[in-house]
């Protein structure tokens, strides 16, 4: 070989790998690899049992399509897209890389995630009081004249702090004359009558993890958009995991409800996070199944992924554990294990299973026990919002779980 060929040569591999370094230094964090179930210590004919009720659920259950991943041992052993992901105004076919808007996902993977990262920074505690925060908080008021206690932050992520579940735009604007914005919602949220004393009762709300995307804004001072990409998304390579897709993302995106003559694709399905600009905290977070997998496999290896630290191990237990000032509502932090809505976990896993729900279709279960994730993502509201995928969940977890056959 030549000198000077040789010399050329080691500049290109000295170059590649100060490149895949960099790229590395950037996020760029390499997919699950794939692998056959057995591998992973589970069966490939039970497994099998998932695409039968699949493609049995895609159109009869009123959904057009979905996308199907199966992590286990940190490999992906089920990635399948069935039916289509859009049928108007023209019909598209499903494909796995397509981007899902994760509608209530966003509440544990974006909002609870910025919120313990804030905690484990020192900047903020989950006992501390909301009125240190927003000092025009509207405690609850109670018939008989007690004082009830101070809501909590942990009260915001149980779905224990007596807010309402939700509110309409034009309910905002009504009440204050003034055209709606993000903070208008805010301050909206902040003065409204609380339907119960904190601490007493699980109503899931919307509007306590909108008050925590704001938490989240007044002590980093970023949104959660920008604080969920530079710490979270960023760190562990999910490129295609982000609020308000770019325009160039928009023809990846599985399209939605078709609402006032037009089909939405790329924007924010949830009313109230698209008046809010489409970046809120209880939704607006768009993801694909193998980003998903990423962030299920990071909270499996107890908060870390090929090297990058998002949460510490005993963040990412007390995360998913019924907290215990709150057991009555079956949650943990910002993640369902045993409330009224935990229906997507099936009845095989264990206690220690994990996961949550979006009103678009989507669902995440984790069980850290025998170290398996299922992502189960469909398109259930498009075209009319008329789908179920109730039913559908629970089998497909039940399914995954006896495929299990070495504990």
């Amino acid at each position: 070989m030549k000198p000077r060929t040789a010399v050329l040569r080691l500049i290109v591999f000295i170059g590649g790998w100060i490149g895949l370094i960099f790229s590395f230094t950037l996020g760029d964090v390499p997919k699950l690899p794939l692998s056959s179930p057995e591998e992973a210590g589970m069966s490939s004919e039970r497994l099998e049992f998932l695409d039968v009720v699949l493609r049995e659920a895609v159109g009869k259950n009123g959904f057009p399509g979905a996308v199907v991943l199966v992590i286990r041992r940190g490999k992906v052993v089920f990635r399948r897209a069935y039916g289509h992901s859009c049928l108007i105004p023209e019909m598209h076919p499903m494909v796995t890389e397509g981007i899902f808007d994760m509608a209530s996902l966003t509440k544990p993977v974006a909002t609870a995630t910025s919120i313990l990262i804030l905690v484990e920074r020192g900047l903020l505690s989950l006992s501390d009081r909301l009125s240190r925060y927003f000092p025009d908080f509207k405690p609850y008021h109670s018939p008989g004249g007690e004082k009830p206690d101070d809501v909590r932050v942990w009260h915001l992520l149980t779905h224990t702090s007596g807010l309402a579940p939700f509110i309409r735009g034009n309910d905002v604007e009504r009440a204050s004359h003034e055209f709606f914005s993000k903070d208008l919602v805010t301050r909206h949220i902040l003065q409204m009558e609380k339907t119960a004393p904190p601490g007493k009762k699980i109503i899931y709300s919307d509007l306590g993890f909108i008050l925590l995307a704001s938490l989240v804004e007044k002590i980093s001072g970023q949104t959660i958009e920008e604080f969920t990409r530079k710490n979270i998304f960023m760190k562990l390579g999910m490129k295609n995991t982000f609020f308000i897709p770019r325009e160039e993302k928009w023809k990846s995106c599985v399209p939605t409800e078709h609402i006032y003559g037009r089909t939405l694709q790329g924007i924010v399905h949830d009313p109230l996070s698209r008046i809010m600009g489409g970046a809120a905290g209880h939704a607006g977070l768009f993801s694909t199944g193998d980003d998903m997998a990423v962030f299920a496999q990071m909270m499996l290896n107890g908060g870390e992924y090929e090297g990058v630290r998002i949460l510490a191990p005993l963040t990412v237990e007390k995360m998913t554990e019924v907290y215990p000032t709150a057991a009555f509502s079956g949650r943990g932090l910002g993640w369902d294990l045993d409330s009224p809505y935990s229906h997507s976990g099936g009845d095989l896993f264990g206690s220690r299973s994990y996961g949550h729900t979006g009103y678009t279709g989507t669902s995440l279960w984790i069980d850290p026990e025998t170290e398996t994730a299922l992502i189960l993502l469909t398109n259930r509201v498009h075209p009319h919002d008329a789908g179920s995928v109730v039913s559908v969940r629970s089998r497909a977890a039940n399914i995954v779980a006896a495929s299990i056959i070495d504990k």
